[in-house]
């Protein structure tokens, strides 16, 4: 191909101005080029640069190698990459971390589970210096494909070689089997970290709090939550806020209100989110005025409201066929402000999204914001 040729020329021409040799041998190193045809989808001129380099004189460099490997992998030649991968374990060459992690996830995506079991144990018989990290790999591998006994196995096999359970991986089988398990082995995942001694993190506690509020399992939800510790000051309000929704989930306003208070006593200042939580569950109770409040009670922390606190109002004073009144609360918004969501994304999951707030994102989706504010989209609404 006339591509390759001129491709190729340049190579030369360079690697022979620099006189970058080894022995009597030419090393090429052209890592971004065939990285280039990777994401263009052309495997195939790749390999063609590889055999002209080499009826030319001229050898793949380590890393020109494992590019090529993961070139083929990415775009589903996996016969050419197992024999790139099998002519690098049979040289003194060591694959880099980062290029058995990207070559996992290619098998990884279209569920070649048990190839990356073979490669694991390849890496194994041959002692190469990828332990601990590959075991890691792997059990995101298995994770992130919801092959967990894929991912139990690992972990054991990597725990016998003395390799201990590090937070990062505790932390992944939480996340993994929130989606992917059972909630008793969720809570045996959660157990395991803590007899390691380590901290559940954001994501981890995250993915707990969803999988249970998506079985309605409120009580579990608020004893974890408990557990972990509200007092942790480097989680923000997060799982104050997640308490906060587990009550608002089951309308239990009085628990919201109580455990609002106690947030507000432990030192942690409401932000948006933890407005918005309990704007939501007033606007479903059409309680006026505790939703006036909570606006009364955003203005004196200086939160600025978004679409969501605005939907709240707009919502609970159409439902009660209040809405000549409801200028009363939206007035104390600024409702020249252009529409902006910034509650944090896991209220929605939990309580769904108003009527207003709905189609308000409906419409902003064909609309530039910056022609938009509040006041335009109600009178919009009004004239429905």
């Amino acid at each position: 191909m006339p591509f390759i040729g001129v491709c190729l020329e340049q190579i030369i021409r360079k690697w022979k101005q620099e006189e970058c040799f080894d022995g009597k041998d030419i090393y090429v190193d052209c890592v971004p080029l065939i990285r280039s045809l990777s994401r263009q989808k052309m495997p195939h001129v790749a390999q063609e640069l590889l055999l002209e380099m080499k009826s030319n004189g001229l050898l793949p460099s380590n890393s020109t190698l494992s590019a090529l490997m993961l070139c083929h992998a990415n775009n589903g030649l996996f016969p050419q990459a197992e024999a790139i991968w099998d002519e690098m374990l049979h040289s003194s060459f060591v694959p880099s971390i980062q290029v058995v992690s990207e070559l996992f996830d290619a098998y990884g995506n279209v569920g070649c589970f048990e190839k990356v079991n073979e490669i694991l144990a390849q890496i194994r018989s041959r002692n190469l210096s990828l332990f601990p990290e590959v075991y890691s790999l792997a059990i995101s591998c298995f994770g992130k494909g919801g092959q967990l006994e894929l991912m139990e196995g690992t972990l054991k096999e990597m725990i016998s070689r003395g390799f201990p359970l590090d937070s990062a991986t505790g932390n992944a089988f939480i996340r993994y089997y929130s989606i992917f398990g059972s909630l008793t082995e969720m809570e045996t995942a959660y157990g395991r970290l803590k007899r390691s001694r380590f901290l559940i993190e954001e994501e981890g506690i995250r993915a707990m709090s969803f999988a249970y509020l998506k079985k309605r399992k409120f009580y579990r939800l608020a004893e974890l939550l408990k557990n972990v510790g509200l007092g942790r000051r480097n989680l923000g309000n997060l799982s104050w806020n997640l308490l906060l929704l587990s009550y608002a989930a089951d309308f239990k306003m009085k628990s919201l209100q109580r455990e609002f208070l106690r947030m507000v006593e432990a030192g942690f200042h409401p932000d948006l989110t933890t407005f918005n939580i309990r704007a939501l569950a007033f606007s479903r109770m059409s309680l006026l005025w505790d939703l006036h409040l909570s606006l009364e009670h955003m203005k004196h922390e200086k939160v600025v409201p978004d679409l969501v606190t605005c939907g709240c109002v707009v919502d609970a004073y159409l439902e009660r066929r209040l809405g000549k009144n409801m200028y009363f609360a939206l007035n104390k918004m600024n409702l020249d402000d252009s529409p902006l969501i910034l509650t944090d994304p896991f209220v929605f999951e939990v309580l769904g999204k108003g009527d207003f707030h709905a189609s308000s994102e409906a419409f902003l989706e064909f609309q530039s914001q910056r022609e938009w504010t509040y006041r335009r989209k109600h009178k919009l609404l009004e004239s429905r």
